[in-house]
């Protein structure tokens, strides 16, 4: 007894049992996902759950352990200047090691529904990059949020900055950013499809041969093709002729007869 006294009196002694502690708890959380969760998942027709196993194993695992390290550090009390560098760096460590795992998971479950069948309309092949991207950008902004709170900076003044540069990109791109919105409700709304024949207010007709998300290109009888931005489509009235379940279509032209024509 007075030797575990002994042992536990001395903060070193404690700290390298709590770095010890953690590795173990690391390694059979290890285990834990190579093997008994690897054999359950292997039982589904899906890669999806074995992927986002493997996905999760090793950021679980460097948590472990480095909350241990952490827990270490605080028993052995350093310097308030030390123990801040020491701190900061673990938390950041940790950070990053998440936000390197949800850029793959964003990636992953994009992937996934975009090859769904339509019960996910929004996700589509054609709109991948748009919330791949989107999604980048928003883990990247909360892994800068984490890391200037796992340093103990003020976040006011870069939320307040970050407002302004907001609102004056957002007067800069009106235009573009129009666009943009009525590209993803249109593919979101779906009044028409590539392929389909429309006609919209200001008289342009044809066959829809693109549908982006600044633009819509639509080829005419003549054989010329029309970029029309999607912000002008979308507030225009649109008659889709191609909308019914008939493949085929119906074309009024106008023939001239002459007075006294015998028919």
């Amino acid at each position: 007894m007075d030797l575990i006294k002994t042992v536990l009196s001395n903060p070193y002694m404690r700290a390298l049992m709590i770095v010890f502690a953690s590795v173990l708890a690391a390694a059979i959380v290890k285990w834990i996902f190579g093997g008994i969760l690897a054999r359950a998942v292997k039982r589904s027709k899906t890669t999806f759950d074995d992927n986002l196993l493997d996905l999760l194993n090793k950021p679980v695992f460097y948590t472990v352990l480095l909350v241990g390290i952490d827990m270490a550090i605080h028993t052995l009390k350093f310097p308030d200047n030390l123990q801040y560098i020491f701190v900061g760096l673990i938390k950041t460590i940790v950070i990053l090691i998440w936000t390197g795992s949800a850029w793959k998971f964003a990636t992953m479950m994009l992937r996934e529904l975009s090859v769904l069948p339509k019960s996910y309309k929004i996700v589509q092949p054609r709109t991948l990059p748009l919330f791949d991207n989107l999604g980048k950008i928003i883990i990247f902004s909360g892994a800068f949020y984490f890391l200037l709170l796992a340093w103990d900076l003020n976040i006011s003044a870069w939320l307040a900055s970050a407002g302004i540069v907001g609102i004056a990109v957002g007067f800069a791109a009106k235009d573009s950013l129009a666009n943009l919105f009525a590209g993803f409700f249109i593919m979101v709304d779906a009044p028409y499809k590539v392929g389909d024949f429309i006609n919209l207010d200001g008289g342009e007709r044809g066959k829809i041969t693109d549908i982006g998300l600044r633009s819509t290109r639509m080829l005419t009888r003549d054989d010329v093709e029309i970029t029309i931005p999607n912000s002008v489509i979308a507030g225009s009235k649109i008659i889709n002729e191609s909308g019914g379940p008939n493949l085929k279509q119906r074309i009024r032209v106008s023939v001239g007869i002459a007075y006294g024509s015998d028919i």
